[in-house]
């Protein structure tokens, strides 16, 4: 840091590092209380300052009120002084000069026009209460520091060329408008906040007109740019303080709440814009004076009431990264052959179940065509139809055989029974059950495409350019007569069969591709009224014609005619059977009706159902059941992840209304609902719990079909459980999170098992002994959908069990200027109140998205030689993330990550 001394000149440089305007100030003008320093009213200061080659003196003219440069020159390496003086020179026409001396002579100016323009003498001085000196050194000031920057990582950090770049694509004849000078600077999407900031600024330069120079602009962007607090802080004042007096009023700060909320998005903040007003003015304002000045702002960043534990919150991550920093550096630097076999291992270790499954499932499909294709190569029929029956031969066996294998993993009830009840789990990812069926269905294709492409473009052709000695041995499965035409394959049983089934199974397969099944089709496409869930679930149920078809198919070939040998039905008896099954048992477990308890529609289009538990019904945390509501749809069954615990004396599930279905059943249950009393959430609810109401003949009946078995369900395996959730996606992890609670209620009774709900259940270890719970939403209003269990937690967990965190994604990070107000607001109402601004629950919000790798090395370091499960349902887009932080630190530390996604 540069080295200043008032009174004289200093004997020594100043050092090679630039000098904030701030620093400058403080030590110029030792305390806010007396400008000048000393008892008289006018003083003179000396100060050097050295940027890069260039050290200059500047001698200071400090009056009462007022600070001129009385004179600036040049110093040379021997310290000599050379240069006029630059007598009289305004404080507020530092622009006079130009290069790196314009811009220290700004840089201390703005500093010296901060500290005297907090000491106007008002109008009718009034007494305020004495203030101890703030903290101003390094670490008092590190957290306002990171609370009130205009330029961040978002915004201008590429620099002044960037903006200058910016500035010649808006200029409107060599001038940029005000309207767009939050774009040009890099502040996007708060031009409202941006135009505030443009208006201050002029203000204090006095340009009245919208419009800034290219010039004007680079001024302006080197003040917000600057990274001295008290410019900073000036800054921030200044667009608050409108009428330019020095003061702040409760109007002013209400406008600048209402200012902040609507570049956040938040809109319960703006609506309690006047509760917040009244928060801010008792404490800034005690003595009910209206009004607060600079220091009470300075006092609110510097000593905020998150000060604390701010600081031993970045204590705590700096040795987080010290300890992690030794773990994550590599050995040794890696070739490109080295790295690459490390991520091949890598890949080996986490995906070594898919790749068995896979490997089995490729090998038999190969097995069976090769064992066919060369069984028909050794027969009479290959010396007439060649390599084309014998592929077409061999497609037919995998095709066999993936068709019976295809049912296997949309056996619900089989697989969750089996995963729940065996450890084969273990080897085989049941996981990824769809995913397998939709691989299976894709060597389906291939094989359809193989086989019947095979007869229809050589087998037959080629049997009816046969001469009659090479058709004589084809007599016993063609007949006497040679086969007339073509057509007279086609119309026959196997022919019209095998057609029939293609064009049926095209159409499903087509109509299952996500594009055609979620209806991403634009509305001026005429296929549009084709596609959608609806078109999905009716075509999916013509595979009863094809299998039908399959198994007449399978019975009348034209080369085989022993029983024994078609063996098409031998493949399909016991996937189909399951299957019927299967079925039947789920047309008879939904059969009755759930009693509903209560309902709710919350903010964000969210419908919360409360259901009585049918009969002998048992679950686990993390699985999920399927609804159908008739009155919305007789056929549509949807699933959902269930929300309430396995201990809990109701069954509850949270839908978020994001298709027609959906939004369908929000609308037939909303009507049923009464509009919220004072004091509840949720926009409607209705509530019957205590018995049964008029309500209740006015409520849509539902079935459930359920439960069935997904990856958050195995979370009980693990020491300790990272849960992930981005908005709707927090549902099957509310209902660990409760089950946990549940276990912890229950300790000294049932400590090390886990309950099933009602009835004998199998109890199982209870291993875990810590959570971790980050929901990250983009609206404040999805806090209102969980806010019990919030409440829950906070309340019965005592020993820091889990641990909440909300993120709210379209508040600015923590250090962006647009949230600093709303910082602030939080700090001040958990502090008094103990209840968040947004969630409304003892659970502090966070702003904008996590930095995940920081959660991975807080849960690394804390849990050391210890399992953690990561279970994330949400969007894809983070998946890839994930899923690498998992192996990252799975294999550069002692802790190992295991990563599971809900489908979503």
């Amino acid at each position: 840091m540069a080295d200043l001394e008032a009174g004289t000149a200093p004997s020594t440089d100043l050092g090679d590092s630039r000098r904030s305007q701030d620093a400058a100030a403080a030590s110029l003008i030792p305390n806010s209380g007396n400008l000048g320093g000393s008892t008289s009213n006018r003083s003179t200061k000396t100060a050097r300052f050295k940027d890069d080659d260039e050290l200059v003196e500047i001698t200071l003219d400090v009056q009462r009120d007022s600070v001129a440069i009385q004179d600036v020159r040049s110093v040379d390496e021997g310290g000599s002084v050379h240069g006029a003086g630059l007598d009289g020179l305004s404080l507020v026409s530092p622009s006079s000069r130009s290069g790196k001396l314009s811009s220290k002579l700004r840089q201390v100016t703005n500093g010296l026009k901060l500290k005297s323009s907090s000491r106007k003498v008002p109008p009718a001085p009034v007494a305020r209460p004495v203030r101890k000196r703030l903290d101003r050194s390094k670490s008092g000031a590190a957290v306002a520091l990171k609370g009130l920057q205009f330029v961040t990582a978002k915004v201008g950090n590429d620099g002044w060329a960037a903006v200058e770049k910016r500035f010649n694509q808006l200029q409107v004849d060599g001038v940029l408008i005000r309207s767009r000078f939050g774009k040009c600077i890099g502040m996007e999407g708060s031009d409202e906040f941006a135009m505030q900031v443009f208006d201050s600024l002029a203000r204090k330069r006095g340009i009245a007109k919208e419009v800034l120079t290219k010039e004007e602009l680079k001024d302006f962007f080197e003040q917000l740019s600057d990274q001295g607090f008290d410019n900073r802080l000036r800054t921030f004042f200044d667009m608050v303080d409108k009428n330019a007096d020095g003061r702040i009023t409760s109007e002013e700060v209400k406008e600048i709440i209402a200012l902040s909320a609507s570049a956040n998005k938040l809109s319960k903040i703006k609506e309690r814009a006047d509760e917040y007003t009244a928060l801010i003015m008792e404490e800034l304002d005690p003595k009910n004076l209206g009004y607060i000045e600079l220091e009470d702002l300075e006092a609110l960043l510097l000593q905020s009431p998150s000060e604390a534990a701010a600081r031993s919150t970045t204590t705590h991550s700096s040795k987080l990264s010290k300890a992690l920093s030794m773990k994550l550096a590599p050995s040794k630097d890696m070739g490109p052959i080295q790295h690459c076999w490390q991520e091949f291992m890598y890949f080996l270790e986490e995906n070594w179940k898919r790749i068995w499954v896979m490997t089995l499932w490729l090998s038999i499909c190969i097995g069976l065509f090769i064992w066919k294709f060369i069984q028909y190569r050794n027969r009479a029929v290959f010396h007439i139809m060649g390599y084309c029956v014998t592929t077409a031969k061999g497609a037919a066996e995998t095709l066999k055989f993936n068709m019976a294998l295809v049912l296997l993993p949309v056996c619900r009830n089989t697989i969750t029974w089996i995963r729940s009840k065996t450890q084969i789990g273990a080897i085989v990812p049941f996981n990824d059950n769809i995913n397998f069926h939709k691989v299976i269905a894709a060597g389906v294709a291939v094989g359809v495409a193989l086989h019947a492409g095979a007869h229809l473009t050589c087998d037959f052709p080629r049997l009816l350019h046969a001469s009659d000695a090479e058709y004589v041995p084809m007599k016993p499965f063609f007949g006497d007569n040679r086969p007339p035409n073509y057509w007279w394959f086609v119309e026959g049983t196997e022919g019209w069969t095998g057609v029939v089934m293609v064009v049926l199974m095209t159409i499903a397969f087509v109509l299952a591709q996500p594009w055609f099944r979620r209806n991403k089709l634009k509305d001026s496409n005429p296929l549009k009224k084709m596609t959608g869930f609806n078109a999905f679930w009716f075509t999916h149920h013509l595979f009863v014609i094809v299998y039908t078809l399959l198994i007449v198919h399978g019975t009348c070939l034209y080369l085989s005619r022993k029983w024994y040998k078609k063996t098409t039905w031998m493949y399909l008896a016991v996937p189909v059977l399951l299957y019927l099954s299967e079925r039947v048992l789920r047309l008879f477990r939904s059969h009755d009706a759930v009693r509903i308890q209560k309902v709710a529609v919350y903010p964000g289009n969210v419908l919360a159902l409360y259901m009585s538990k049918p009969p002998g019904f048992r679950y686990r945390s993390g699985q999920y059941i399927f609804i159908n509501c008739r009155a919305v749809s007789p056929y549509e069954w949807h699933p959902f992840s269930i929300t309430s615990a396995p201990g809990d004396d109701y069954l509850s599930v949270h839908i978020r209304t994001r298709g027609d279905w959906t939004s369908r059943l929000r609308t037939v249950f909303s009507e049923a609902c009464r509009p919220p009393t004072e004091g509840e959430s949720g926009l409607l609810r209705a509530d019957l719990s205590n018995g049964v109401t008029d309500n209740n003949s006015r409520f849509p009946k539902l079935l459930i079909d359920g439960p069935y078995g997904a990856p958050a369900q195995d979370y009980q395996e693990y020491d300790v459980l990272l849960l992930i959730g981005l908005g709707i996606g927090a549902t099957p992890l509310i209902s660990i999170v409760k089950d946990v609670l549940n276990h912890i209620q229950s300790e000294g009774s049932a400590a090390g098992t886990e309950p099933e709900g009602s009835g004998k259940a199998k109890k199982k270890p209870f291993m875990t002994k810590r959570a971790y719970f980050y929901w990250v939403t983009r609206e404040e209003g999805s806090f209102e959908w969980f806010r019990g269990v919030m409440n829950e937690v906070a309340e019965t967990d005592k020993d820091g069990v889990i641990e909440l965190h909300n993120h709210c994604s379209s508040v600015y990070q923590e250090g962006d200027a647009r949230s600093a107000l709303i910082v602030m607001l939080q700090e001040l109402q958990h502090a008094k109140k103990g209840v968040d601004i947004l969630s409304g629950t003892s659970v502090k919000t966070h702003f904008a998205r996590p930095n995940w790798r920081s959660v991975f090395k807080k849960v690394a370091v804390s849990h050391e030689n210890q399992r953690v499960g990561v279970f994330y349902c949400g969007e894809p887009v983070l998946v890839p993330q994930l899923r690498q932080l998992s192996a990252d630190f799975t294999h550069k530390t002692n802790t190992k990550f295991d990563f599971h996604k809900e489908n979503f």
